[in-house]
């Protein structure tokens, strides 16, 4: 119910091969009179002067530093220097033409994203530079193959064998959201004979913290429907095994040719807001789940996630979205202006749909919604490891990187730890903290200028004047203007995206 199930609809929708993209190369450029900022330990750096060269920061100095010709030199302007923002659960990859909204992403900051579904041709694309991964986009730092779904996962010999294929295709880690947990438990052991790490949901038979322990490395979304709040429920034993993972389509039709057509057009629409199509007994155990939390064993949770380094990516916009769709910002965000006639047609459909839930079941979804904040809060308090994620292609409505910094500085965490589940948090988890999440020599020259202190107000981490991506210095007027242009085109041309999981 909480986030997107797992549908088949991370194929490649163009109808022919992108055509290559070559990514060019940055001259020199050296960025003076700003504030460094470090989100390892906090501290400020003030009057210094930042040095790229072909997309790698290669000093930091004080302002004084001598000019050389073959440098542009650019006055920051006192302005603050901050690591690129990496979205960790984007789904951006998917539609037919997804220029607009990496470009979007890339003028709020995110110089970084983790593709959370793909397909044979999206692995196959990256490998032959067909993505379109250009300077106005954000870096494509992990993308996985094939959902594991009951799909192509229906049996665990099935799911051993899909994670083996997609080894072989590239994928750099596996994307659970099985709904049986044999096939779960064989996906998990598979990726980790083969070197991968998983990430994703939960199947209804396997708690939350069997798969820590087990050694699942991300779970999203809080692992979707009632599962960490049965866990966390002082009625545990009474509520465990009633949460039922139903497909929208007969189970039988699963090992029928076109099959995953047939599922994605069942769940095209559900996807834009899952709580809207909740059954009345799913909302139900929601509910008492939440009536019986026990922050006591919350915290207990908190600190079987560190014992066993499982990392959290909350997508707080994206819950909020699906349980406080009928909040008033969403009848009106920027984000409409990305997308297609019919969708934004559809999208109101849903919310109709929404609206016309009961009062009591609108009740049990502001109070979900409240504990999904709380829960930030424990587990920021336990040091759970945690990451920035929207879960929408890079702009939907209510999913922006903006929106999930206020959301999270709403739970109480404060804006240095936010800056870091943005940034010394992503490098952590993908292994690269010696090229990404600070400003400092041998680091990628992905960082950003704002124009207010990032470590005194949340909302100063969105204060993006200009971005520095792979070198490139861009403004954020000149990244929305290409945004714009690019959106133009993917409406005339009738392009449709896809949110999931």
């Amino acid at each position: 119910m909480a986030a997107a199930v797992g549908v088949p609809v991370t194929r490649a929708l163009t109808k022919r091969d992108p055509d290559r993209v070559v990514f060019p190369t940055a001259p020199p450029i050296r960025i003076d009179n700003v504030t460094v900022i470090d989100p390892i330990d906090g501290s400020r750096r003030p009057r210094q002067s930042v040095l790229v060269r072909y997309g790698r920061i290669t000093a930091v100095t004080n302002s004084a530093a001598a000019t050389t010709a073959d440098v542009r030199a650019v006055d920051g302007a006192g302005r603050f220097v901050v690591p690129g923002y990496n979205n960790m659960h984007v789904h951006t990859l998917q539609g037919a033409d997804a220029r607009s909204y990496l470009a979007t992403m890339l003028a709020e900051g995110v110089t970084g994203m983790r593709q959370m579904a793909a397909s044979d041709d999206l692995l196959r694309y990256r490998a032959e530079s067909r993505l379109p991964l250009t300077e106005y986009a954000p870096a494509l730092l992990a993308m996985p193959g094939a959902l594991i779904s009951p799909f192509n996962a229906g049996s665990a010999d099935d799911a051993r064998a899909e994670v083996k294929r997609q080894k072989e295709q590239g994928a750099d880690f596996i994307k659970i959201v099985v709904y049986d947990r044999e096939p779960f438990l064989a996906a998990l052991e598979q990726a980790r004979e083969e070197g991968l790490v998983t990430a994703g949901h939960l199947p209804p038979d396997v708690s939350v913290t069997e798969a820590s322990k087990l050694g699942y490395r991300s779970i999203e979304h809080f692992g979707t429907g009632s599962n960490i709040w049965i866990n966390c429920s002082t009625q545990y034993d009474t509520l465990w095994g009633r949460e039922q993972a139903a497909l929208p389509i007969p189970q039988w039709v699963l090992g029928l040719p076109l099959a995953d057509e047939v599922m994605a057009g069942q769940q095209n629409k559900r996807l834009i807001n899952p709580a809207a199509f909740a059954k009345e007994e799913a909302v139900a155990l929601l509910g008492q789940a939440l009536d019986t939390f026990d922050e006591a064993k919350a915290r207990e949770l908190a600190r079987t996630f560190v014992a066993n380094g499982t990392w959290q990516t909350p997508t707080l916009v994206r819950l909020r979205t699906q349980y406080l769709a009928d909040a008033p910002e969403y009848r009106q965000d920027p984000g409409f202006a990305l997308m297609s006639s019919d969708e934004r047609a559809e999208r109101q459909d849903v919310l109709k749909t929404f609206d016309g839930l009961p009062a009591t079941t609108h009740d049990i979804y502001r109070k979900a919604y409240e504990l999904c904040k709380r829960m930030v809060g424990i587990f920021h308090d336990a040091t759970v490891p945690m990451m920035t994620g929207t879960d929408g292609q890079g702009a939907t409505p209510g999913q922006t990187m903006r929106l999930e910094f206020g959301e999270w500085a709403a739970a109480g965490i404060p804006p240095l730890d936010i800056l870091r589940a943005a940034t010394t948090g992503p490098a952590a988890y993908l292994g690269r903290s010696d090229r990404m999440g600070r400003i400092a020599a041998g680091m990628d020259a992905d960082f950003l200028l704002l124009d207010a202190d990032p470590l005194t107000d949340a909302a100063n981490l969105s204060s993006v004047s200009a971005v520095i991506r792979a070198g490139h210095h861009l403004t954020r007027d000149q990244i929305q203007a290409v945004a714009e242009q690019a959106a133009t085109g993917d409406h005339a041309a009738g392009l449709r995206t896809v949110t999931c999981c």
